[in-house]
């Protein structure tokens, strides 16, 4: 596939046209969530674009009760096909043995992250494996993501597709309001520690 080529005809494809485009290039397309503000839109579109698509969710255990109940009503409400992944260690353990989340910088953070961020969410790519990933990311969420394209090749040749990159966030607002989805108000992603700080998914996969 040229991704260069794709780039530039789907320069000015709504997120839904991006999705359809997307739902036909693999046998196994995905969306990925962690069910935080905004969500709702990605996964009302992805469901709009390919009804039984499956949502894979790496669930750290340590989300917000907001964070759980905006999740199940979303999943009741767009009957969504979720795949949930946890760490192989719980929240629990972790405070009782290492004495709670690390701040970034701390010893234990990278060690943190990757149990509770990447290794599920690696190993969820591998079990379900997808040949087309659909993600959330936007430009305005960091500086790595700034530079990302809508179209990209990720880990294994995967089709990785982030249909609203170019989207404010006034816009994912804006779709809520028109759809009457609910939004996180209250979300915490323990290994991120800055809200405009990568976590390490984005950059590895």
């Amino acid at each position: 596939m040229d991704i260069s080529k794709v780039n530039k005809e789907l320069a000015d494809a709504t997120p839904l046209e991006i999705i359809e485009w997307a739902v036909k290039q693999g046998s196994n397309p995905i969306v990925s969530t962690h069910f935080g503000p905004f969500e709702a839109v990605v996964l009302h579109t992805a469901v709009a674009a390919k009804k039984d698509i499956t949502v894979v969710w790496a669930d750290s255990g340590y989300n917000t009760r907001d964070t759980y109940v905006v999740a199940e009503k979303l999943i009741r409400s767009l009957e969504l096909d979720v795949q949930v992944y946890t760490p192989k260690i719980t929240a629990a353990r972790w405070d009782n043995a290492f004495g709670g989340v690390p701040d970034v910088g701390e010893d234990r953070h990278v060690e943190f992250t990757e149990n509770f961020k990447l290794e599920p969410f690696t190993r969820a790519m591998k079990e379900v494996a997808p040949d087309v990933w659909i993600t959330g990311v936007r430009a305005e969420q960091t500086e790595f993501r700034k530079n990302m394209e809508v179209i990209s090749q990720g880990a294994d040749g995967v089709i990785k597709v982030a249909p609203f990159l170019h989207w404010k966030e006034a816009d994912m607002q804006n779709y809520l309001n028109e759809h009457d989805l609910p939004n996180v108000q209250s979300y915490f992603d323990p290994t991120k520690g800055l809200s405009n700080r990568e976590c390490g998914l984005h950059t590895q996969l």
